[in-house]
């Protein structure tokens, strides 16, 4: 089969089409004809070096976290909720040794896997798994009662985006911030308050509420800045720790405020929260956006196009 993999690490010129072996689905799995994996800022960590991935050999590092295509083999001992040409989504961890999604054929534990949204094309059901999973690890973990207001940061992206969606979707008020040209899109995700992105963001979520925030779902990073924005015994959720972590978490204990850690692998084959996802955009309460798609030669041109920023939707290669 065809896959894209790196035999080095390195920009995105490393990334090229290569022979792998093609897969057959064993007991408990199915095999998934992938028809599109979207490429997120973790591919670029893995293909980078900065996430490193063991190499066995002079095998290639396959990335990619989603997938989305359609189930032509079915393994023995797999129950019957699944079957051979159905259309499906699943999240991959590229670190196992079968590597990512970036592949024709992608073999699962069958608790990986879960239908794709109704009416959504292989493109559109790819954007959901790794994101909107991020983001619902954020939300759980935050453990709010109804009627809370969270901030979310990074609204207008991937996973800012789905987080302001689960949040209305989970009955909260939700603040958001954007800048001025992504300020329409992030009112259509369901923001109730919108405030400029930027230094001084957490002075104006401030302002929006009477003694700050309940919570924080910080997708753009921002870190230990967005702490005075929320309430004493209030919580903040970031997807990514900082250069000073130890910092971060004195200066939160100060403040009253909890920390925790949006880790997408830790909802690994969890299907009832994928099944979820899946449910929520059958509803038309998520959105899938797709912000373009490219053939697997062109793969570093799509790896370059999220590291120069300002990408609204996901990027989608299409196998």
């Amino acid at each position: 089969m065809k896959a894209i993999g790196l035999l080095r690490h390195g920009g995105p010129e490393v990334l090229e089409v290569v022979e792998r072996p093609t897969p057959h689905a064993g007991a408990g799995k199915v095999r998934i004809r992938v028809r599109a994996a979207t490429v997120n800022p973790a591919d670029t960590l893995i293909r980078s070096g900065v996430t490193p991935i063991r190499q066995r050999g002079t095998e290639p590092v396959i990335p990619g976290l989603d997938v989305a295509g359609t189930i032509d083999e079915i393994g023995p001992g797999t129950s019957p909720r699944l079957a051979v040409g159905d259309r499906v989504m699943a999240m991959v961890n590229p670190t196992r040794p079968a590597g990512g999604g970036y592949a024709e054929w992608v073999v699962l534990p069958e608790s990986w896997v879960v239908p794709a949204p109704a009416g959504a094309s292989h493109a559109e059901a790819a954007t959901l798994p790794t994101n909107g999973l991020t983001a619902l690890h954020a939300l759980d973990q935050l453990r709010l009662s109804p009627d809370s207001t969270v901030a979310v940061t990074g609204a207008a992206g991937a996973v800012g985006g789905y987080a302001v969606q689960l949040a209305k979707a989970a009955g909260h008020r939700v603040l958001a911030d954007a800048a001025r040209q992504d300020a329409d899109l992030v009112a259509s995700l369901g923001a109730d308050h919108i405030v400029d992105r930027g230094p001084g963001v957490a002075d104006r979520f401030h302002a929006l509420t009477a003694d700050g925030v309940d919570a924080v779902v910080d997708a753009a990073v921002i870190g230990a800045p967005l702490l005075s924005a929320i309430r004493r015994g209030g919580t903040l959720a970031y997807v990514r720790g900082g250069p000073d972590q130890a910092a971060f978490e004195r200066a939160a204990a100060t403040r009253g405020v909890t920390l925790v850690s949006a880790y997408v692998h830790d909802y690994d084959g969890r299907r009832d929260k994928l099944d979820l996802l899946r449910r929520l955009a059958d509803e038309g309460r998520l959105s899938l956006r797709v912000a373009d798609t490219f053939p697997p030669q062109h793969a570093a041109q799509a790896h370059r196009l999220l590291a120069a920023g300002g990408v609204r939707g996901r990027l989608v290669i299409e196998l």
